[in-house]
């Protein structure tokens, strides 16, 4: 398709043969890369993630007697969707930042259930190759069973991969 000519008009075929060849495609999976309140960054594969969105703290309706976890609900195109710091459920101390206009949120959803995830700093899309995913070493007990993995980064600190799916059925937003 992209080396179809009617597609390039006015461009000959020798300019067409560069552009073809500058197109190099993507190496491995697209993933949503952010970061929790203490400054850790962290992806999801972009294929989990429902939406990202920004919400007014006063948007997100506070619940009596839930877990501490969980900010409240909101409503994401007429469903009633908890949100959970993610961060605090992944052991980090800080909370997410209330304090401010908008609070990012990633929705997730696996098999008709969604849980808005509340993080301190949506990051970008970034095509990451699974073939370079490390067994993550230290991650704290409390994060290691919603860790897939991570990658090294050059000058940063590693990047961890979370599985969407288990952070989706945890117990742990019950407690």
């Amino acid at each position: 398709m992209v080396g179809n000519q009617e597609f390039f008009p006015g461009i000959g075929q020798d300019q067409a043969t560069d552009f073809d060849q500058g197109i190099e495609a993507p190496e491995g999976e697209l993933h949503l890369r952010f970061f929790v309140a203490s400054g850790i960054e962290f992806a999801l594969p972009a294929i989990g993630v429902s939406q990202v969105l920004e919400y007014a703290p006063d948007r997100i309706n506070p619940m009596p007697n839930v877990s501490p976890l969980l900010l409240g609900t909101v409503n994401i195109r007429g469903r009633v969707v908890w949100v959970g710091d993610l961060g605090q459920f992944l052991g980090e101390a800080p909370p997410v930042n209330t304090d401010r206009a908008e609070i990012s949120i990633i929705a997730i959803e696996d098999q008709g259930m969604m849980l808005g995830l509340a993080v301190e700093q949506i990051g970008v899309m970034a095509w990451l190759d699974s073939s370079q995913l490390n067994v993550s070493r230290n991650s704290s007990d409390s994060m290691a069973p919603f860790i897939k993995g991570e990658w090294i980064m050059e000058d940063s600190e590693p990047l961890k991969l979370l599985d969407q799916v288990n952070i989706l059925r945890s117990a742990r937003w019950a407690s």
